[in-house]
């Protein structure tokens, strides 16, 4: 009984992936993915007061407007993005990772590393895929943080800012995620 009880919700779960996943999981095109970019981009620094500060000493800005995250035991997670350099496109790449544990959902969101030295930037490309976790120093900003913080406080390598999150995903697993140069 409790077998099919797990089967009928696997397939309820299945269900609701592939509707959420049915819309194109790449961006269409180039410019697109700029579009969406930019706009994310603005709207998270017109939003968030350290977003704004760390904006205007960052070396360069990573921005995935649309990351799409879905799991039942073992999930995964996709999207694109633009690296911002002097207010330009300078390179496109893509993020992904997958995970496994205790875990069920359907989510979206979108987030932006801001690069504060040229040192972190450099990492991003060094490799075959830049490992989160690994490398430069990354610090996740939340709201209560970001207000506490000022421009002389803020001394590590890459800040990241999640915004728009949409969805339900919770449960506890192990999880790695690589953002890795594309071409566009």
């Amino acid at each position: 009984m409790l077998f099919h009880k797990a089967i009928r919700f696997f397939m309820l779960f299945s269900a609701i992936a592939a509707v959420c996943f049915s819309t194109q999981v790449r961006a269409e095109d180039r410019v697109t993915l700029e579009r969406n970019s930019q706009a994310a981009l603005s709207s998270l620094i017109a939003q968030n007061t350290a977003a704004r500060e760390l904006s205007k000493s960052a070396v360069a800005i990573l921005v995935f407007p649309d990351v799409k995250k879905a799991g039942f035991v073992v999930g995964g997670q996709f999207g694109e993005g633009v690296l911002w350099r002097g207010g330009k496109a300078a390179a496109f790449y893509n993020t992904g990772g997958a995970s496994y544990g205790f875990q069920a959902g359907v989510q979206e969101y979108g987030y932006a590393m801001f690069f504060m030295k040229e040192s972190a930037l450099k990492a991003l490309d060094s490799t075959q895929g830049f490992e989160v976790g690994v490398g430069p120093s990354i610090v996740v900003m939340d709201q209560g943080k970001g207000v506490t913080h000022t421009t002389t406080t803020m001394q590590d390598d890459i800040y990241a800012f999640i915004f728009n999150q949409k969805g339900l995903m919770a449960g506890v697993g192990i999880q790695g995620n690589k953002i890795t140069k594309i071409t566009k």
